[in-house]
């Protein structure tokens, strides 16, 4: 156990410094001739070796259709890495994000899309990731704006379903959840919720046992005519309530998380905080 434990977190330290070594030459090169056309491949790369280095079991049901928009349940920070090794996958964070050290620097280098706190820049916001699937990059939201226990699916925001009112652009719903590896029962240790810090979350993460991530890329979808964006929101929610078979409603909680989605006009307050991952 104690050895487990030193070797994962030599592990995740060193693959920190990897990763800063890596952001500072993609900067330096970047500076001097624009972004690197390798960089998309060498973020995806950083995400699977973090997962590795946790020592974590990744199942994968379905396929990722890149160039959709996926929407998915938030339970954890280790929810990006696992989903950002599948494929070339950009993230929206809120701004608090880009001042984080080490974290915020190396977010934006991977092209993640920073937004303010409140509802005023959901259209800009929906423009920037409207030239992102135009271009055929594939966009991550967690429209419940909110990270669970895994066992509870939060209502979903529809302020950003607008995006997938265009009828070029496609939705892919994604479910994601944890198992210990001994019982297969669903992992208590990983939710990041409540006043839980990064430090505390990944102490338990590099202690664990055994973990096993199971993601469950579901078939894509449309807007229909004349759906609204609150409908497809409901309809793509239902597809990953139905899969992770969970309990409608979460708890109300104070979650800090980096991958936001912005609130719709009618909804209450569910803005992450800041502080961690």
């Amino acid at each position: 156990m104690i050895a487990r434990t030193l070797w994962r977190s030599w592990r995740v330290g060193e693959h920190l410094a990897t990763g800063t070594l890596v952001g500072l030459y993609a900067a330096l090169q970047g500076h001097a001739r624009g972004q690197p056309g390798w960089l998309p491949r060498a973020v995806c790369w950083w995400h699977g070796r973090l997962v590795r280095a946790l020592e974590v079991e990744v199942r994968i049901e379905g396929r990722l259709e890149p160039g959709c928009l996926l929407v998915g349940n938030h339970v954890s920070w280790l929810d990006i890495p696992i989903l950002g090794a599948q494929g070339e996958i950009g993230f929206l964070a809120k701004s608090d994000v880009r001042c984080w050290p080490l974290i915020g620097w190396l977010a934006g280098l991977a092209g993640t899309r920073f937004i303010e706190r409140g509802a005023h820049q959901a259209e800009s916001v929906i423009h920037r990731l409207l030239a992102d699937l135009a271009s055929e990059r594939t966009v991550m939201i967690f429209p419940e704006g909110t990270t669970t226990d895994g066992r509870t699916l939060g209502r979903f925001h529809p302020r950003l379903f607008a995006i997938a009112q265009n009828p070029e652009v496609r939705v892919q719903p994604v479910a994601i959840r944890y198992r210990r590896r001994d019982t297969l029962a669903l992992d208590q240790s990983v939710p990041y919720i409540g006043d839980d810090s990064l430090i505390a979350n990944l102490s338990r993460l590099v202690r664990h046992p055994g973990l096993i991530a199971c993601v469950h890329f579901l078939p894509s979808m449309q807007a229909l005519e004349g759906e609204s964006r609150r409908a497809l929101a409901e309809r793509a929610r239902a597809a990953i309530l139905e899969t992770l078979d969970v309990a409608e409603t979460a708890p109300v909680m104070t979650t800090r998380d980096a991958a936001v989605s912005v609130r719709d006009e009618d909804a209450s307050p569910c803005w992450l905080e800041p502080g961690a991952v």
